[in-house]
């Protein structure tokens, strides 16, 4: 995407701690960045409550929201892509409740090509 001109960056749930440490491990190529008391999330209205059943499936599982985010609210964001303008408008949006069905690479390219096309 980098060489459509647009810069990546990505949003955590994660403490701000856990997303500098991923970001040494993995050198991504891109920002990434925590919102790890769903402001972000919250304003994209992308925020949603896990239920009771799910929190207890996700901890028998080892995997603990509130060590992850340091809240115990439970709120996790639904996964989903934006391209915005430099004007601060959305431009495109991918958002699936679903989180294991992640937006097409190909989708999202030609979205980004698309996007960058003058108006007629």
């Amino acid at each position: 995407m980098a060489e459509l001109g647009y810069q990546i960056i990505a949003i955590s749930p994660d403490l701000p701690e856990r997303t500098k440490q991923l970001m040494e491990e993995k050198k991504y190529s891109y920002v990434l960045l925590s919102d790890s008391k769903k402001i972000a999330a919250k304003a994209y209205g992308i925020a949603f409550t896990l239920s009771d059943p799910l929190n207890t499936m996700y901890k028998e599982k080892g995997i603990s929201i509130e060590d992850a985010s340091g809240e115990a609210d439970h709120v996790l964001p639904v996964p989903a892509v934006y391209i915005i303008g430099t004007d601060g408008i959305i431009q495109f949006q991918y958002v699936n409740p679903d989180y294991a069905v992640r937006i097409d690479i190909d989708v999202l390219v030609s979205a980004a090509i698309a996007v960058q096309r003058p108006k007629k």
